[in-house]
């Protein structure tokens, strides 16, 4: 096509718009869109001024190519001028806008297009299905799949494989392992990186048997292999279940297969060992990662200061040690609470806020309910509610309490067992001193614990909370109605308040 273009020069047969929309056209079903901008930006050296249609075409192109910036000005220009857009551009502009982190812009391109009278097809909906799954939101992947389904059109692999990543990774087990069930029934293949979303999936919400048997497909397969990322999973589940010797040997195995245990695999075992009681083992896996060169994330410091939470008292300056190395702004705030140092004026609170100030947003939540437990554990109360201060002003909690004109509420359903009971010793102190103010209580109060619970936990919120209301003969009961909370009323309340002279946890 280009020697012909040279031939038609050679002959002073001058090009004109239906020699560049042709030329562009080949280079777009050649699938080089660069070779589409590159004919597109010689028109104006030919005296060519491109028309609707040709403009449309480079849409895709300039999107294909990379040009972001001029792809959407082009389709800026469309919408204002009513071009007439064609399913493979729209398509572009989806997966464009979704690489770009604009998920909003894919689905407002998919509403702009449906106005147009344009009807999707398989490709829209599967690059739509892809870019809901990169945004993690499985809820408006499954209302898409219904639309496309009841638009009568069915389900390819790229359809099922796109499911399966947002199902995944927005943790709709249910919904993934049917579509993972589907998929083996009408004989589609999986590649080791579906099966790999799967696993992290079942190995954070704690469903070890579905893993394992999703371990055991995968293995059975002849084209996929395990990974850094499979292995890593597994020893998870195993970690969390408490299975020390099947986490063992499963990291036995992935050294034997090639792959060095990283940091998401050595955090794991540091939390299976922590489980298991096995502080020595905590500290050689801490010493492991050093030798590996690998730093400490506040993921990995995170667990470790969960596993001081399970640990006797007698053992704590071992991890304590590893807690000074891997971060010592944490090192300092546990040395008050292991060491019993004295606090001068404020230098707890200061020291704990530096803390949170060097932490990604993510954990501090897991830090302050981990220090707090650890303050609960070795009875420093007054600890405890400085950290839980610390955390309510700071927003590390949100909505702890919640007040309406005839209930007000605690919600301990994000917290650790420790934080929980500090935060309804605070809560039952504010009650008290609402009474002490002349102030009148609404006629119903309750404690949300959250209901459900996740498959690693061994005892949970409830139960804790219910027990230790009974200790301190607080007069609240669960409702028969609402899973997970304890209600009672003003009057009840009122009298259990104004018979204690102290409150204690």
């Amino acid at each position: 096509m280009e020697k012909m273009f040279d031939e038609m020069l050679q002959r002073g047969v001058k090009p004109d718009n239906v020699t560049f929309s042709t030329i562009i056209s080949c280079a777009r079903i050649c699938s080089l869109p660069h070779k589409a901008v590159e004919w597109f930006e010689k028109m104006s050296s030919f005296g060519c001024e491109p028309d609707e249609v040709t403009y449309s075409v480079m849409i895709d192109a300039y999107g294909r190519a990379g040009n972001i910036d001029m792809a959407l000005r082009l389709y800026d220009r469309a919408r204002t001028e009513s071009w007439r857009l064609d399913t493979v551009t729209f398509s572009t502009l989806i997966k464009m806008y979704g690489l770009a982190g604009n998920y909003d812009g894919c689905l407002n391109v998919y509403q702009e297009m449906k106005v147009l009278g344009v009807k999707p097809n398989m490709v829209i909906y599967n690059t739509l299905l892809d870019a809901m799954g990169r945004a993690k939101r499985p809820w408006q992947a499954k209302s898409i799949y219904t639309e496309m389904m009841n638009n009568g059109l069915s389900p390819n692999w790229v359809t099922y494989a796109s499911l399966l990543r947002a199902y995944g990774r927005g943790r709709y087990s249910e919904d993934a392992l049917f579509v993972y069930k589907e998929m083996r029934e009408k004989g589609m293949e999986m590649n080791t990186h579906l099966y790999n979303t799967l696993l992290a999936m079942c190995a954070d919400l704690g469903l070890a048997d579905e893993a394992f048997k999703i371990f055991e497909d995968m293995k059975s397969s002849e084209t996929c292999l395990c990974d850094s990322w499979t292995f890593s999973s597994l020893i998870t589940i195993h970690s969390c279940s408490g299975n020390v010797s099947d986490a063992e040997r499963m990291l036995n195995e992935m050294i034997e297969s090639g792959f060095e245990p990283t940091i998401f695999v050595l955090t794991s075992l540091v939390q299976c060992y922590g489980k298991a009681g096995r502080t020595d083992d905590v500290v050689k896996t801490f010493d492991r990662l050093l030798d590996l060169g690998i730093s400490p994330d506040d993921r990995f410091c995170g667990c470790l200061l969960n596993v001081m939470t399970q640990t006797p008292k007698e053992e704590l300056f071992k991890l304590k040690a590893c807690v000074d190395k891997a971060n010592p702004k944490l090192g300092s705030v546990v040395r008050y609470l292991v060491e019993g140092v004295e606090e001068g004026d404020g230098e707890f609170r200061k020291e704990a806020s530096e803390l949170f100030d060097s932490i990604a947003n993510e954990v501090k939540k897991p830090f302050c309910n981990s220090l707090i437990d650890l303050c609960v554990n070795l009875n420093l109360l007054d600890m405890a509610c400085q950290l839980l201060d610390l955390g309510l002003t700071r927003e590390i909690y949100t909505d702890i309490q919640t007040k309406s004109q005839t209930q007000w509420s605690l919600h301990l359903k994000s917290l650790s067992l420790g934080a929980s009971l500090t935060a309804l010793h605070a809560w039952i102190n504010d009650l008290s001193k609402v009474l002490e103010s002349g102030e009148d209580l609404p006629p119903v109060l309750g404690i949300n614990t959250g209901h459900g619970k996740h498959r690693y936990s061994e005892k949970g919120l409830a139960s804790v909370v219910e027990s230790h209301l009974n200790e301190l003969n607080a007069p609240f009961h669960e409702a028969p109605d609402k899973a997970g909370w304890f209600l009672t009323t003003q009057v009840a309340a009122k009298s259990w308040l104004e018979s204690r002279k102290l409150v204690t946890v």
